[in-house]
């Protein structure tokens, strides 16, 4: 073992069987060569850096392929202060007339579903997520149409039914909603770390270490610079850092990805009340004419959770204080007596400042650098990128397998621009 590498300590979970291989895009097996399929490092070296979801996954995918693959974090997967980091994520299909969102989510599902089923611990909660809203905009609308075409069992309801199933929520003003029962809450840390564990185990390489771009050599990277003063050549490279993207590659990214404070809480809920369950609340999402709070029900014993789905100011992803703020608080106290009534006076019990890293209209970037044919930059989550996980990892991968390029306009860099106009939501 070199300096720095192998398996940490929190992360001792079994292998994979052949009954539980992790599925991709259409139910085709992603895990083929945990059984030999391919053998490792047959297909060239990559080196991925960023072990949070984008860089696990791409790591997972390539390792399947028959790559050596080497996947570097400075400070572990999914570590405090990393946008991976955190108890829980939504995952969810609704994302108004962008059906390609709504499919990557879905893909993404059965993957997760298939990592929870062999993690020990649960890594996906099936709650149900719940979307509601003063009038029945165009999102929804869409959102439900786009349902229908994919054949998810999305339903639309009135607020006499939402009442009714879900009696913690105070729905005045909302006259539609609706509910995806198959979707709901992913374990974030506990996720990424168990991905992490089950790439070391199943032959991956893990560094812990900071790693910079070094030499370059005829439109090529043809190594990085490590924090351990060690040089790692590699074939192919994967950037996946996240808020540390734009810092990594300023010339190119610094005005392109940039990161945004993002303050969560949590509150107790009443002792011995089930309705703050996860077998009677979904994760929700409440429209709020535009200004989106969502949530968790009471997960593992948490607490409820909320947060204001809202662009923060700019930060420096090391730097930026991670103290919450009392103003955020007090909106968040605000909304919460509003719309959920017997929380009022509910202690807070945990909070935690992170951050979005934001491209200018939402997209993902999953693209070639410009100048070195064999870098492939990804990133630009903008707060809804975690979900999509499993199959950002499977684009990215099948770009630095293949040589070729991104094919996906959305997702290149040519349509990032440096002026923030939010459009994926």
């Amino acid at each position: 073992m070199t300096k720095g590498s192998g398996t940490p300590a929190n992360m001792l979970l079994p292998l994979l069987t052949r009954r539980s291989l992790l599925t991709g895009a259409g139910g085709v097996s992603v895990s083929a060569s945990l059984l030999g399929a391919a053998p490792n490092g047959s297909k060239g070296h990559v080196a991925v850096i960023g072990a949070g979801v984008f860089g696990a996954w791409t790591a997972h995918h390539l390792l399947a392929a028959g790559h050596k693959v080497t996947l570097i974090d400075a400070h572990g997967p999914a570590h405090s202060r990393a946008s991976s980091g955190g108890e829980s994520r939504m995952t969810r299909a609704a994302y108004g007339k962008d059906e390609i969102y709504a499919r990557m989510a879905s893909d993404s599902l059965s993957q997760w579903k298939n990592l929870s089923l062999v993690s020990g611990l649960p890594i996906f909660h099936e709650t149900g997520v719940l979307f509601f809203s003063a009038a029945r905009d165009a999102y929804l609308t869409d959102s439900i149409a786009v349902a229908r075409r994919l054949k998810l069992p999305t339903e639309e309801l009135t607020p006499a039914e939402m009442a009714r199933r879900y009696p913690a929520i105070d729905f005045t003003g909302i006259t539609t909603g609706l509910i995806e029962p198959g979707f709901g809450a992913l374990m974030a840390r506990r996720s990424v770390q168990t991905l992490v564990d089950r790439f070391v185990r199943a032959g991956g390489h893990w560094r812990h270490a900071e790693a910079r771009p070094g030499a370059s050599r005829g439109g090529k990277l043809t190594n990085l610079r490590l924090s351990d003063n060690s040089l790692l050549e590699a074939d192919q490279f994967v950037f996946a850092l996240g808020p540390w993207l734009g810092k990594t590659f300023p010339a190119l990214l610094a005005d392109r990805i940039f990161a945004t404070r993002q303050e969560v809480f949590f509150f107790a809920a009443p002792a011995g009340d089930k309705r703050f369950g996860p077998g009677a609340m979904p994760g929700w999402a409440d429209m709020n004419g535009g200004d989106l709070y969502y949530g968790f029900p009471d997960l593992e014993g948490r607490g409820v959770k909320f947060a204001r789905d809202t662009h923060g100011v700019r930060v420096d992803p090391d730097i930026q204080s991670r103290k919450p703020t009392d103003a955020a608080l007090a909106e968040i106290i605000a909304f919460r007596d509003r719309r959920f009534p017997s929380l009022r006076s509910a202690p807070l019990t945990e909070s935690r400042v992170c951050q979005y890293e934001n491209s200018s209209n939402g997209d993902f970037l999953i693209d070639r650098h410009p100048t070195m044919s064999n870098v492939i930059l990804v990133g630009g989550g903008s707060g809804h990128g975690f979900k999509h996980g499993p199959e950002v990892g499977r684009i990215a991968a099948e770009i630095a397998a293949s040589g070729g390029a991104q094919t996906e306009p959305r997702f290149t860099l040519a349509t990032k621009a440096t002026t923030q106009a939010r459009a994926v939501h």
